[in-house]
């Protein structure tokens, strides 16, 4: 049977993937959330309408993108904070595993030693190991970062779809 090769490159590159999140990546995470827009700015109701068609929404998103990155940047952290707040279980299992993590790192490789009880740094990661992860397939996770992928996709293309540029946007297009 001979084997399906799909260049990710080339599909990449049509959506210009690469070139978008390379600025994401050079800005420190002050410097991400110092341009945010007002509130009045990203809720402005009076700059919603309906596009005309697919040439304009790509126009929109593009440009809403852009203009309101750090904004969307709030909006998928304040919903991955809500899908951690609204699984507790996932919550408490990535709790117990940094802090197990932690608290194990800080032994520095010494053995743990609680009354006659002794545990080597290996047994230790394996104890956690054992309980985390049936506690992390039982708290879904997958499910979760699926949620907040739809819940955040929706959203941030949603508003950057319906959001009509700023009339002084279109003026600055014209001159060029």
């Amino acid at each position: 049977m001979a084997r399906i090769n799909i260049p990710l490159d080339a599909l990449t590159s049509r959506l210009n993937l690469s070139d978008r999140f390379s600025s994401v990546r050079s800005q420190s995470i002050t410097s991400r959330f110092a341009n945010l827009k007002p509130i009045s700015d990203f809720c402005d109701f009076k700059r919603l309408s309906k596009p005309q068609n697919f040439g304009e929404v790509q126009n929109r998103v593009n440009y809403n993108l852009s203009y309101f990155s750090s904004n969307y940047a709030a909006v998928f952290v304040m919903l991955a904070i809500y899908s951690l707040i609204s699984n507790p279980v996932l919550l408490f299992v990535i709790i117990l595993v940094v802090g197990g993590m932690w608290g194990i790192g800080k032994l520095q490789g010494a053995d743990l030693e609680i009354g006659s009880l002794r545990a080597t740094s290996s047994q230790l990661y394996t104890c956690l190991l054992v309980v985390a992860i049936p506690l992390g397939l039982y708290a879904s996770p997958i499910s979760t970062v699926l949620w907040l992928i739809g819940a955040s996709g929706v959203t941030i293309i949603g508003h950057a779809s319906f959001m009509d540029k700023p009339i002084e946007s279109a003026f600055s297009e014209e001159a060029v």
